[in-house]
């Protein structure tokens, strides 16, 4: 089910996200737009999928994470296939919307649901393998949108992408759902009487709760920011194609940190790790800014950046079950995923903008500046929690 998962994973991550940036001047050229207009749509997008996040998370918890995943492909790809034969910028921003909402139906929230739905006390172990696999989206994408950009129009390659959503996404969670239906029925799903029990004591889950979410937020922001115009930005720096080839480290890098991770990363807890990431995401950012167009600091820059990304992704899944149990998971993560996302979603437009206004580098600062409150407020939680012993009821 995990190698599974991590295959939609790069798909619904590699077509729904990191695709756009390479798309946008398409997009605005073909629109009539502005590059900073048509990441505005994106924000936008970005912001209601994320105020869905929490009615998603509730029925997940309702019905089970694998058919919300069946729906969201199959909505996914119908979307994709609207903006690409939009007429007008009204269809094409509802259809960008909708296309993000869905988004988060089928990305790492609801897969996150659907492994501690399986089996919550190894949940933490398959959400490090599920985010090994799925690092490999920007790895994939940013290269191959960049390829057909050359042979297609943008709206020709969203057509590609909705038939990838459509005929290899679909049918694995249409497969996960009837797979644990008939586990059910048979009555051998007896890991739904096993929970986990949150490490964060009672009359502190609420302070938790926003502790956790903000500093994901923040983090988020940051790290949105950058990867929305990661090859853009690096391709104005001066450093022309080898853009491309840099920003495609990105991947690796996930991949190589949840490698270190699922090997040497026992004893690191979840908040540690959390903490870890946002260290990774801010001193990426930092060594851009002090090294500009020289070209062994923008490799440096999108390993750091790589590495926190990737276990800021194991952190998002693994922190809400460590502090807050698995029962009622799906709810959870929502709620963190509304936050996280809702803030994300002004950062390309924000981050675009300030660009044009002040400069690359004062963007680039400011961006430091709210990931160094994101750490802050990871080690509060950090600080704040006392590590209970799992217990399976």
């Amino acid at each position: 089910m995990v190698a599974a998962l991590g295959l939609t994973q790069i798909i619904g991550y590699g077509t729904l996200y990191y695709s756009f940036s390479i798309l946008a001047p398409g997009m605005a050229s073909d629109l009539d737009l502005t590059l900073s207009q048509v990441f505005g749509v994106f924000s936008a997008a970005l912001f209601v999928g994320g105020l869905s996040a929490t009615y998603i998370g509730r029925q997940m918890d309702r019905i089970g994470a694998a058919a919300i995943m069946t729906a969201g492909s199959a909505l996914a790809a119908l979307m994709l296939a609207l903006c690409a034969a939009a007429p007008s910028l009204a269809t094409f921003a509802i259809a960008t919307v909708l296309a993000e909402i869905c988004a988060g139906m089928v990305q790492y929230q609801a897969a996150f649901a659907a492994v501690v739905e399986s089996n919550p006390q190894s949940a933490p172990r398959a959400i490090t393998y599920l985010t090994l696999i799925g690092g490999f989206a920007s790895t994939l994408f940013w290269p191959i949108a960049t390829a057909l950009c050359t042979h297609l129009t943008w709206r020709e390659i969203y057509l590609i992408f909705a038939a990838l959503n459509f005929f290899i996404c679909m049918p694995i969670h249409f497969w996960m759902m009837r797979t644990a239906k008939a586990k059910s029925a048979a009555g051998t799903a007896t890991h739904k009487r096993q929970i986990v029990i949150g490490a964060i004591p009672a009359h502190l889950r609420y302070r938790g709760m926003i502790l956790v979410s903000s500093a994901f937020a923040l983090t988020g922001f940051t790290l949105t920011a950058i990867l929305a115009h990661m090859v853009p930005m690096l391709g104005s720096l001066g450093l022309g194609g080898a853009a491309v080839v840099i920003g495609a480290l990105f991947g690796p890098a996930q991949v190589l940190s949840r490698l270190i991770n699922m090997v040497f990363g026992k004893r690191l807890l979840p908040p540690m790790l959390a903490v870890l990431s946002g260290v990774l995401i801010v001193s990426g950012t930092l060594i851009l800014l002090i090294s500009g167009s020289w070209l062994p600091g923008a490799v440096a820059f999108a390993v750091c950046l790589g590495l926190g990304s990737g276990i800021n992704s194991i952190a998002q899944g693994g922190l809400p079950l460590y502090l807050f149990g698995s029962e009622g998971y799906g709810a959870i993560t929502g709620k963190m995923a509304a936050a996280r996302l809702a803030v994300g979603a002004g950062s390309p437009f924000v981050f675009a903008a300030t660009i044009e206004k002040v400069g690359l580098g004062s963007a680039l600062l400011a961006n430091a500046c709210l990931g160094f409150i994101g750490i802050a407020a990871f080690i509060a939680v950090m600080l704040s929690c006392r590590r209970q012993s799992p217990a399976a009821a």
